[in-house]
This record gives structure tokens, C-alpha cells and sequence, in this order.
């Protein structure tokens, strides 16, 4: 499975083809579906361009595109960067049950940050699929500890730009006791090399402007749609 990380935390105007509006989201969602695409994660925003958990901004995004592509799998991200206070983040997570068309399909919780498991829970209960992150090792070690929260879809193995295949492996030793699909993927430098060894593995992976502004060669991407290309390739 090839999943399309759209826009991530970079700010408007961190790239020229960088879809930040819902309108945008979902123009980029219906191009890439005509590549074969099926699962997209995107971060909604507010007017202004900065990221949110409230509900009513993620309703909108997250309609807007299923619109577009009513068949698509739609994820969302519960970054601790947006909201950090952890019961606060829990509470408007909760609130997404009630969002009918707009609710996400699944939502990221990134197991190394304060609350990751009371946001679990509450993504559970408002019957919203899980990926978990996990950024290193002792991540992946917190992770195997616990268990997996009910709900979970995959794991989410993100090698950072400066880890080595030596700290790949290392993070995929430790999460190969879990019982769930792995999506491994990495960051700008590490982007496009963690992609190809998650093919050469037969793991899920992904690729977006969120992960890499760059083709393969280090060229400017023009847009998702020539990363994809190129991952696909």
C-alpha cells in the first residue's frame, strides 16, 4: 500500500503546489486517485493556515475530499504540536463521533508524545481507525509494552532524516512482535531511501509533499502527483 502524506505541518507557502485549503486537499486527492491512489493523510487547517484538531475546521477538510473521492481511505493527524495540553487534545478528538461525513477515517497518535494512549481511546470511541507513530526505538519499546489500543489500523515506522539502515532495522526488530501491518517511511533526507527499502521488504510506505519537497534525483517536485509518480515507478 502507497499512502500520500499531502501536506503535513510545513507551512503555506512552503512549496508552491503545497494544498492547504480543503479545495486544494481535495484537487490533489481526485488527481492522485486517477493514479490508483486510495489512502491519503492529510492536516486539516483553519483559516489562516494553521494546523487544528477543533472539530468543525476537520469536518470540513475531511468532506470536502470525501466529496471529491467518496472511496478513499482519509486520515488526520492528532499532533501534540497543535494541541498540547493532552486532556484537551483527548476531549476535541472525542468530539469528532458527531462528524458524520466529515469524520476521519483514521488519525495518527504519535506514540512518544504525553497522553498518546487517553487519544487513542477517545479515536476508538468515536469510531475513528488508529496508525500509530512511532519515531525510534524506544518508542517502538513503550509501544510493545502496552499493547496495541483497540482500533489500531497499522503502525506508522518514520526513520528520522539522520538515522542510518543500521536504526531502521533496529526500529523494525523491535516492533516485529506486533501483530499489524507497518508502514515504514522516512523524512526529506531519508525519504526516498527508506521507500525503496520498504519495497525491497514488502512493507507499506508512503510519500507527499510532508515527507520530501524533493525527487529521487534532488530535483524540486512539481506537485504530489510527480512524487507519486516516481514512488510508484
Amino acid at each position: 500500500m502507497l499512502q500520500v502524506c499531502l501536506n503535513g505541518s510545513r507551512p503555506p507557502g512552503a512549496h508552491p503546489a503545497l494544498p492547504v485549503t480543503p479545495q486544494q486537499l481535495a484537487a490533489d486527492v481526485a488527481a492522485l486517485a486517477e493514479l490508483g491512489i486510495r489512502h491519503f493523510h492529510l492536516h486539516p487547517r483553519d483559516a489562516v493556515g494553521l494546523e487544528v484538531l477543533a472539530g468543525p475546521e476537520v469536518a470540513t477538510a475531511v468532506a470536502v475530499v470525501r466529496a471529491a473521492v467518496p472511496t478513499a481511505e482519509l486520515g488526520v493527524t492528532t499532533g501534540a504540536w497543535i494541541v498540547p495540553d493532552a486532556v484537551r487534545r483527548a476531549e476535541l478528538v472525542a468530539g469528532w463521533a458527531g462528524l458524520a461525513a466529515g469524520r476521519p477515517d483514521v488519525a495518527s497518535v504519535n506514540v512518544h508524545e504525553d497522553g498518546w494512549q487517553h487519544t487513542a481511546h477517545a479515536l476508538h470511541e468515536a469510531g475513528i481507525g488508529i496508525e500509530l507513530g512511532v519515531f525510534h526505538a524506544r518508542a517502538a519499546r513503550d509501544l510493545v509494552a502496552a499493547g496495541l489500543p483497540a482500533g489500531t489500523r497499522r503502525v506508522l515506522a518514520e526513520a528520522r532524516p539522520d538515522d542510518g539502515p543500521a536504526e531502521v532495522e533496529t526500529l523494525l526488530n523491535v516492533l516485529e512482535p506486533l501483530d499489524v501491518p507497518i508502514l515504514l517511511h522516512g523524512e526529506d533526507d531519508s525519504a526516498w531511501p527508506v521507500l525503496a527499502h520498504a519495497a525491497r521488504l514488502g512493507l507499506d510506505t508512503r510519500i507527499g509533499l510532508e515527507d520530501t519537497l524533493r525527487n529521487p534525483d534532488g530535483s524540486p517536485a512539481r506537485d504530489n502527483a510527480e512524487l507519486v509518480a516516481h514512488a510508484t515507478r
